[in-house]
Order: C-alpha cells, then structure tokens, then sequence
C-alpha cells in the first residue's frame, strides 16, 4: 500500500513502477487509520515515513522505519528503526537480518539456559567443583559470544542482501 500526501496521479505512476496496487495519496492526516485497518484483519504492517505526519502511522504500525537523512525529528523519534541511508530497497534486507539476530538471540538463550541448568543441577548433586563450575559457565558464555557474532561477518550482509526465492 502507497500511502501519500501527494497528489494522486504522480502517487499512481511512482506505484505502477513499483507494482504497489493500492495507492492512497492526499493523505496528510488519516494514515494511522489507514495502517490499522490491515491490523484488525490479522496482518503485520510496516510503514516507512520521513515526515510529521508519517509519526502517527510509525507508531501505529508493527514496526515503523523512518527514513533517517530527510526524516522530521518526530518521525525519526517515534520509528522502531532508521534508516541511514534513505534507501528503500534496504529494507528487505534488514527485516531478514532482524529475523536472524531474534533467531541467534533464541538460540543464545537456550544454550545458556542449558549450560546453567546443567551447571546447577550437577552442583546440587554435590558432584561440581569449584573449576569446572567457572570452566562451564565462561564456556557458555564465549559460545554464546561467538555465536552472537556470527552477525558480524561480511556473508551475513551479503545473505541478508540477496533476494530469497518467494521475494522476501
């Protein structure tokens, strides 16, 4: 959905470009009720803005991205995220990365919640020393140190970057 405070032939030829079929332009108030209705049918929504009165739908939104070069201060403060860049076709690329850092977030939860449960039930069994007590719980914490950085490497970017066969 294209929703817009400009006029609504330049809002339907940029949207026939981009293959967006409903296009709501003129919209200088009302897009925070344009973004709930979506919502009450089940959908997740994410908006993008860079104005004032983009800040309402922002904060309306499951997630709302401001676009963070040309962005209004009340819409970079209300979005979940910015943009640095103002670059549109960034955007798939960093919900897939914020999918995977939830992803590697779960897993480092678990190993963690693993290793202590490990940790304490041996301890309660009277069976732990003092050394392996530290020895496996600085281990999981460097396991789960590495695994959180996984992020950082360059094909995580790259992964991220490229398109996936459904197009999401």
């Amino acid at each position: 959905m294209l929703m817009t405070g400009d006029n609504p032939r330049a809002s339907s030829r940029l949207a026939a470009e981009v293959g967006i079929c409903d296009v709501r332009a003129g919209l200088l108030q009302g897009k925070a009720t344009a973004v709930q209705e979506p919502q009450e049918a089940g959908r997740k929504v994410l908006v993008t803005g860079d104005g004032v009165n983009d800040a309402p739908a922002l904060a309306a939104a499951h997630v709302g991205i401001a676009l963070g070069r040309a962005g209004s201060d009340l819409a970079l403060e209300t979005a979940d995220a910015v943009l640095v860049r103002d670059e549109l076709a960034t955007i798939p690329a960093v919900v897939r990365l914020s999918r995977w850092a939830r992803t590697l977030m779960v897993q480092n939860l678990i190993t963690a919640l693993v290793f202590i449960s490990a940790l304490v039930i041996w301890d309660l069994a009277g069976h732990l020393s003092l050394p392996f007590g530290v020895l496996g719980h600085e281990g999981s914490t460097v396991i789960v140190g590495l695994n959180g950085l996984r992020l950082l490497r360059a094909a995580a970017w790259k992964h991220a970057a490229a398109p996936t066969a459904n197009g999401r």
